[in-house]
């Protein structure tokens, strides 16, 4: 019986298409960001869609200088072999100093299909 919950997994476990977005959102590549993502993504932060690869870059340049912050993966988990789940703790001079964020991932032929960040 399968109930679709996630379970966790090591940070390590993570498929390399989304420790690949990590590592460059992590370090302001907005080009190696953007190139994890399909052509027709989409992701909702802050309750914005953006859809599309130059919707998409535009919203990685803006999160990329909105705020300072620190960011440190904390955990993971996968439901199935195209949703994971990457929760990451953040530091820093955007409003209430301190948050943790999931980052829920969808993907598709090994790319990011969707992206949904939010507490």
């Amino acid at each position: 019986m399968h109930d679709n919950q996630p379970r966790t997994i090591a940070p390590n476990d993570l498929p390399a298409v989304i420790t690949r977005y990590l590592a460059a959102h992590r370090a302001h590549d907005t080009a190696t960001a953007v190139t994890t993502f399909t052509d027709d993504a989409v992701v909702i932060d802050d309750g914005n869609a953006y859809r599309g690869s130059a919707a998409i870059e535009r919203w990685l340049d803006r999160a990329a200088t909105e705020y300072t912050y620190t960011t440190e993966l904390t955990h993971a988990q996968e439901t199935d072999k195209t949703h994971y789940i990457a929760t990451h703790h953040l530091e820093g001079d955007f409003p209430g100093g301190t948050v943790d964020l999931h980052y829920r991932f969808t993907l598709r032929d090994d790319l990011v299909e969707h992206l949904v960040i939010e507490p």
